[in-house]
């Protein structure tokens, strides 16, 4: 019997783009739900699901029905939540494939609205859908609407991922900007940032932290990934971080909501072709929440919510480390290895299905890598690998060994040293403690390092095995390694 999952995901479906939302004491995530039913056409509604601590939600089922095959919104795309005067307003994206813009054929992507008085039935004002201006913005890209009301301002602002008419094709996307008094009738502007970089930037989101603004999108481009921007003010001007990531390819479409002291970060993780490590990515998966905090320089930070923490907290009791690789030593609270010229290995424990795994590792100046071996076999000649890399400065997620696709050993699946997209930059300091917790529910995990650097992502060929530790061409320390499940139910 295995615990039960705490990556939200609906009976019967998966959890596409989320619009979060917190009204009266918790959270409300407003998602497009898919159900991979192999018909396109057969339209995208927003379900609900709402939850006060991300481990434990009560699913809601459809809220906003999408339109026929006539209308508009067939699919009800991304969009966004707001209240003004006692009524809630939500905007959404309307788009079907039979619905073209009679001048280039491509078809119509249109900004539509509804309104409730309870957020769980919603009636649409189709006589406020409106589309892209054709004079400045391509028709076929005018979605996931975001409006806020900036301090100081009387009119709303909806900010809107588009494409202008002019510049390189794949270089064409920004966010554009429309201004309205009354939520109803919208007037277009100048775009709000358009940077001449990527295909599009979809499902913008704005929010104030500690006194910064920034500006949050995903690129609709080759990476797939979460950016953010930062600004003094609503008005830019937009600077890009070094690191202008919040977590890597395995977390999309994320938008952002707040009770007012803590933010959090809300997007998926997605499936992969055929449940396999070597599938295409696919849209929609699981929920992943991380909470966004700033550091003193205006950086975000994306760490596990503190309720999920608190939710696995029953530590395993684990055996007697067992070297397999090179020369360890043991103590009670902490293993150590020299391994100068080869790769060391040690098999600690069983894993469950679904738990929280911590360690904290330091290692020597020079060190080339170290980290930790999740679903491993005793040897640890199989696993996958959360790989700290000092002289590239990154966390690297990946799999020992590849499969072999051809007759040949060097005909290996993807023929390259790791999962490319799965990596992240880390500031990675040698005698330096640093802590890795890794959230494992099912074939999804979410990686935390020092409690600021995310990585998420999908382990599907191997859905079994053990926790082990590694150091290559080096010398590491792990202290505090541990295996933690769920307050209520098994261990898995």
């Amino acid at each position: 019997m295995q615990s039960a999952p705490i990556l939200f995901r609906p009976p019967g479906g998966w959890v596409g783009d989320v619009i979060p939302y917190f009204w009266d004491g918790r959270y409300w995530l407003f998602y497009l739900h898919e159900t991979r039913s192999g018909v396109y056409d057969a339209g995208t509604s927003w379900h609900l699901a709402c939850t006060r601590d991300f481990v434990d939600f009560d699913y809601r089922g459809e809220v906003l029905p999408h339109g026929g095959p006539q209308e508009q919104d067939l699919h009800a795309y991304t969009g966004c939540v707001v209240e003004h005067q006692g009524t809630h307003h939500l905007f959404y994206t309307g788009y079907n494939p039979a619905i073209r813009d009679p001048a280039t054929g491509v078809p119509l992507q249109a900004v539509m609205h509804a309104v409730s008085d309870d957020l769980l039935t919603w009636t649409k004002v189709p006589q406020d859908t409106f589309y892209a201006p054709a004079d400045r913005y391509e028709p076929g890209d005018w979605r996931d609407p975001f409006v806020f009301r900036a301090p100081g301002e009387s009119d709303f602002t909806m900010l809107l991922a588009a494409r202008t008419t002019g510049g390189p094709e794949r270089r064409r996307g920004c966010v554009a900007r429309a201004v309205s008094s009354d939520l109803s009738t919208w007037t277009v502007t100048e775009p709000f940032s358009a940077p001449s970089r990527f295909v599009t930037h979809e499902c913008p989101d704005l929010f104030e932290l500690d006194g910064r603004w920034y500006l949050l999108y995903s690129e609709f481009s080759e990476r797939f990934t979460v950016r953010y921007r930062i600004a003094p003010s609503p008005q830019g001007p937009w600077q890009t971080p070094g690191d202008d990531g919040i977590d890597g390819r395995g977390f999309y479409a994320a938008k952002t909501a707040g009770d007012g002291g803590r933010r959090y970060a809300f997007g998926w993780i997605p499936t992969r072709q055929g449940l396999r490590d070597d599938g295409a990515w696919e849209w929609a998966g699981d929920l992943a929440v991380h909470e966004i905090t700033a550091r003193d320089d205006g950086t975000l930070v994306a760490g596990m919510p503190h309720t999920v923490r608190a939710a696995f907290d029953v530590a395993l009791k684990m055996p007697d480390p067992q070297p397999v690789t090179g020369y360890w030593s043991l103590d009670d609270d902490a293993v150590a290895c020299t391994a100068p010229d080869s790769l060391a290995t040690l098999w600690a424990t069983e894993l469950p299905a679904r738990c929280r795994v911590t360690t904290t590792v330091s290692f020597t100046p020079g060190t080339r890598e170290c980290g930790v071996v999740l679903r491993g076999s005793d040897d640890c000649d199989s696993g996958y690998f959360l790989r700290l890399e000092p002289s590239r400065q990154r966390m690297v997620f990946d799999r020992w060994p590849r499969p072999q696709l051809g007759a040949h050993q060097w005909q290996i699946s993807g023929d390259v040293p790791h999962a490319v997209e799965l990596e992240r930059p880390a500031p990675l300091d040698p005698q330096t403690a640093h802590h890795l917790e890794i959230l494992i529910d099912d074939t999804a995990y979410v990686a935390y390092l020092d409690g600021e650097i995310a990585m998420s992502g999908r382990m599907y060929d191997r859905r079994t095995g053990g926790l082990g530790l590694f150091v290559g061409d080096g010398e590491a320390r792990f202290t505090d390694t541990a295996v933690y499940v769920r307050t209520e139910g098994d261990d898995g």
